[in-house]
């Protein structure tokens, strides 16, 4: 029950007319006040910032007078704030600073309150007075504010494990009420855990806009199993319409951990290593962040050479062949090895160059071959392949060349040797004479062969008289050899002379040619000739006679065909005259 002590003069003026409308100010005054029977609490819920709309929840009576809002201090006395007459129908505010051009009164008695505070959160009163009574509505006000995204700030740099860390802060301003912030691992929520996880929650109000600023402060002890983990945090609040809840960004940390592996790598990557290539060793930990320096160990040398994660051999032999290994700075026991072979490959050929020998001379040929693993073998002569390794027992001048021994690694890329021998095989020249007779035996074809190198030149003389023929045909050069020839028809025995001539010798060869046969053959064919020429002419002699008498025994019977034909045509004639007689 309220006990009401301010007495208005406004009300005073308004009713001062009759002794019983004083006796109704006076109720008013200091009547206490019993609120309508059935007419329960009420509540207003309004967001920050919003317009408070509060109605007034009595029915207007017929005998009103005006109607009154106030609200109620923390100590229970009212503050009036807006008073409505049901006569004048003007409306007047309380100079209540808080309120200063914020308050609204309807005609209905509803009361709006612009730009919600926190402030603004108490018990209103809406009050109607009429002659006799006084009624009064309460209302419950309460103001929410959201509060802002939160925001995880202080992040660490990294976390390390097996550490208790400070993770970070996850803030949230600007709320009412205050709210509560939850953290959380890939979406689970995080829960206290001593040594492990320590949440560490506070709020502060700001005393002029009475709004909160809640912080929540997570230490956490990593594990390698939070490596690109997320962390976020959330901040649960209370709004107009019920509980809601508010996310952060996911914020993911560089976790450090101790280096447990080391490996070793060979750069760049091959299948296999030969002789003057350049080679890096590579040495990794698996820590986070990885170690910078290690210490390299190579073949036959126990002390490691510190460097940093790269050391590079350049022009390698095979003398580098062996197990390389590397370790860390501080942990020499933690320490990674391979094994390098640099694979070589070595040919001799013997002899090898250019190379002159004697036809018919012996040449033993080698080609001599040291690797790292089995090579491959091929032998070339004029760039044909031979299906052997070549070998000269007894030279000749088919077997001159060049020779090439060629060797490789399949597996090596790049790996080849090869050497060449060019072979040259010289000889004097050999002569040897031939001829051939033409089945008509007109003439005679006289070959000369010849062998040698450098190629011989041929040259024909007819002994006796000296002269040179010039008139020679002759064949290709190849592999030595060659031959020159020449067509004749002596009339006499002669004497043909063959001479070749290169820069080791000069052979001379000779071959008689005999005239008898060429003759006699002449002799019978012209007799033969001329018999066949008499013949003929003794036979066209005798046609030309046995025609001449043809003839002429042809003209003597033609002139007796004619003449009895005269005889013929004159007895007709006489026939013909007698019958015109007869007649």
């Amino acid at each position: 029950m309220t006990i009401f002590i301010n007495i208005h003069l406004e009300v005073i003026c308004l009713f001062k007319k009759t002794f019983k409308i004083f006796i109704s100010l006076s109720l008013f005054s200091f009547s206490f006040f019993i609120p309508p029977k059935g007419l329960g609490w009420y509540t207003v819920n309004s967001a920050y910032g919003d317009t408070i709309i509060m109605p007034c929840r009595l029915d207007v009576p017929q005998n009103l007078m005006f109607g009154k809002w106030k609200y109620e201090k923390p100590d229970g006395s009212p503050v009036f704030i807006a008073f409505r007459s049901s006569t004048k129908k003007s409306v007047q505010y309380d100079d209540v600073p808080e309120y200063k051009d914020r308050l609204s009164l309807s005609e209905n008695y509803t009361l709006s309150i612009s730009n919600a505070r926190i402030s603004d959160e108490k018990r209103f009163v809406c009050m109607l007075v009429t002659e006799d009574n006084v009624f009064e509505a309460p209302t419950i006000v309460k103001v929410f504010k959201q509060p802002s995204k939160p925001e995880i700030v202080s992040k660490a740099l990294f976390l390390e494990t097996e550490q208790l860390k400070k993770l970070g802060d996850c803030i949230s301003e600007d709320s009412y009420p205050d709210g509560n912030i939850t953290w959380y691992r890939n979406g689970k929520v995080l829960h206290p855990l001593e040594g492990a996880v320590v949440i560490i929650f506070k709020k502060e109000m700001d005393p002029v806009t009475q709004l909160y600023t809640m912080t929540s402060t997570l230490e956490y002890k990593t594990t390698k199993a939070d490596i690109q983990m997320p962390f976020t945090c959330s901040v649960t609040y209370y709004g107009p319409s019920g509980q809601k809840t508010v996310y952060s960004d996911q914020a993911v940390f560089d976790i450090y951990y101790p280096t447990e592996q080391v490996t070793i790598q060979v750069l760049p990557p091959k299948n296999a290593i030969k002789e003057g290539d350049n080679i890096t060793l590579k040495c990794l930990g698996n820590g986070n962040p990885p170690p910078e320096e290690f210490l390299f160990y190579l073949p036959g040398q126990p002390e490691g050479i510190r460097s940093s994660n790269t050391f590079t051999l350049t022009d390698v032999r095979r003398n580098a062949t062996g197990d390389y290994k590397c370790s860390l700075l501080d942990k020499k026991s933690m320490i990674a090895s391979t094994t390098i072979t640099v694979h070589y490959l070595d040919l001799s050929l013997n002899p090898s160059g250019e190379v002159t020998r004697q036809i018919g001379d012996a040449l033993p040929v080698s080609c001599t071959i040291s690797a790292s693993r089995n090579a491959t073998v091929v032998w070339m002569k004029d760039n044909i392949r031979l299906r052997s390794s070549p070998s000269f027992s007894s030279l000749h001048y088919q077997d001159a060349g060049n020779y090439v021994c060629e060797t490789a690694l399949q597996e090596v890329e790049g790996l080849k040797k090869r050497e060449s021998l060019t072979l040259i095989v010289e000889g004097k020249p050999q002569i040897k004479m031939t001829k051939k007779t033409d089945p008509s035996g007109l003439s005679k074809t006289i070959i000369c062969h010849v062998e040698g190198f450098p190629k011989p030149a041929i040259q024909w003389t007819i002994t006796g008289s000296g002269s040179v023929i010039n008139q020679t045909e002759e064949s290709p050069y190849i592999n030595g050899r060659y031959y020159s020839k020449i067509i004749i028809s002596p009339e006499e025995n002669v004497t043909l002379t063959c001479t070749a001539e290169n820069q080791l010798e000069r052979t001379v060869n000779s071959l008689n040619v005999s005239a008898n046969e060429n003759r006699e053959k002449v002799n019978d064919q012209a007799k033969l000739i001329v018999g066949i020429v008499v013949g003929l002419l003794l036979a066209a002699l005798v046609a030309g006679v046995v025609y001449w008498l043809y003839m002429k025994k042809s003209k003597t019977a033609s002139k007796h065909v004619n003449k009895d034909l005269g005889n013929m045509e004159e007895n007709k004639k006489l026939e013909e005259n007698n019958h015109k007689t007869e007649a």
